[in-house]
């Protein structure tokens, strides 16, 4: 009996001094992963999350070496269509000598004062043919006469005065338009040059206007160099000249830049230079 109360008092206090504390058991050490399976397990995740695998720097902004080399191609065709623009001489086509109204009428009433005297004149001396006025007024006409078509010669007319004649400003228009028209057949070819640079609308929006139409349509039938006739047509084609060579330098802009990206990608068939211009 006395052993079993010791022995009951021992299990007691033992069990009276344990402590109950807070906690866990310490996690296990991490296995190692194979660096197979933790690439499946990538992959896997990839295919599970959406994503897709990087496919080069080709499809990264939705270009293709062949969508760069079609448009490359294409640059390269308007630009060659469209190269005699460089050819065009503006002062040729500006017309800035051209004489203008105001000196034409003055020019002309000059001419018709001449011609009247030179006819009232005349008109004195053969009246004194006939008897109808004294020989000597017949004789002062005749010198009159004389006298005023000297005055008309152009070689003795610079000599006492620096103002052209009505006949020197209409020399002069016939000969500016004649040379516009021919500057304008040697840049229009056998193709009609403003209708090949109306293709370049996307790099310059004033080509679509519609006062060049009429241009743009004589163009297509190789017609334009003839119906130049006045010299608002004349202007109105230097206009669209000018504007067709605003759209040439931005094409070739874009067209080197495009150069110069395909040949940054290796793309070495969308890389090229234009064509010589003939």
């Amino acid at each position: 009996m006395a052993q079993n109360q010791s022995a009951e008092e021992a299990v007691t206090g033992a069990a009276q001094g344990a402590v109950l504390r807070p906690g866990r058991s310490a996690d296990p050490a991490p296995a190692q992963p194979d660096p197979d399976e933790g690439a499946e397990a990538g992959e896997v995740d990839s295919v599970q999350s959406g994503e897709k695998p990087e496919e080069g720097a080709d499809s990264s902004d939705g270009t293709d070496p062949a969508q760069a080399e079609s448009r490359q191609r294409t640059l390269r065709l308007m630009l060659r269509q469209c190269d005699r623009v460089l050819l065009m001489d503006f002062d040729l086509l500006a017309m800035n000598d051209w004489p203008d109204s105001f000196s034409v009428a003055a020019a002309r009433r000059s001419r018709d004062l001449w011609m009247f005297c030179a006819l009232v004149a005349a008109i004195i001396f053969l009246s004194g043919l006939t008897g109808f006025v004294p020989a000597w007024i017949a004789g002062g006409g005749f010198g009159a006469f004389v006298i005023i078509l000297l005055l008309g010669i152009p070689a003795i007319r610079r000599i006492y005065t620096s103002k052209p004649s009505y006949l020197d400003l209409l020399i002069r228009r016939q000969r500016m338009m004649r040379d516009a028209r021919k500057h304008a057949e040697h840049l229009e070819g056998k193709d009609g040059l403003i209708w090949q640079c109306a293709r370049m609308t996307d790099f310059n929006p004033a080509l679509k206007n519609t006062r060049f139409s009429s241009l743009l349509r004589l163009s297509e039938q190789k017609a334009l160099p003839r119906a130049l006739s006045r010299r608002e047509h004349v202007r109105l084609y230097l206009i669209y000249l000018l504007e067709a060579e605003k759209a040439y330098s931005r094409a070739q802009a874009a067209f080197f830049e495009g150069n110069q990206d395909a040949i940054d990608k290796g793309w070495q068939k969308a890389a090229a230079s234009p064509e010589d211009r003939a």
